[in-house]
């Protein structure tokens, strides 16, 4: 069974975001998914914007490009912070992370 089936999420859009209140700085979400997280020079991860450039305001959120959605959802579950949240665009539930049902 794939992520994607897993989730229930289909085709569905989702988007990714991370809470730097919990980020413990151990880079785990980068190594997994570069494209997506990046660590910035005070020691946090964040995500990255379709223009690779690093969001920086809290709470921003980005796309979670179907072809990296198993690296993001890996990095999710590796977090010792568990501060990577997965959600539907559609309707804000969250499908991946420390609040996933």
């Amino acid at each position: 069974m794939s992520v994607e089936q897993a989730a229930g999420v289909g085709d569905e859009a989702l988007e990714v975001w991370i809470d730097q209140d919990l980020c413990t700085g151990d880079g785990i979400c980068a190594q997994y998914a570069p494209e997506v997280f990046e660590l910035d020079i005070d020691g946090l991860a964040y995500v990255k914007g379709v223009q690779d450039e690093l969001l920086q305001a809290r709470g921003a959120t980005t796309p979670v490009p179907l072809p990296l959605l198993t690296d993001v959802v890996d990095s999710a579950k590796e977090c010792p912070g568990e501060c990577i949240h997965v959600r539907r665009v559609s309707d804000k539930v969250e499908v991946y992370g420390p609040d996933a049902e």
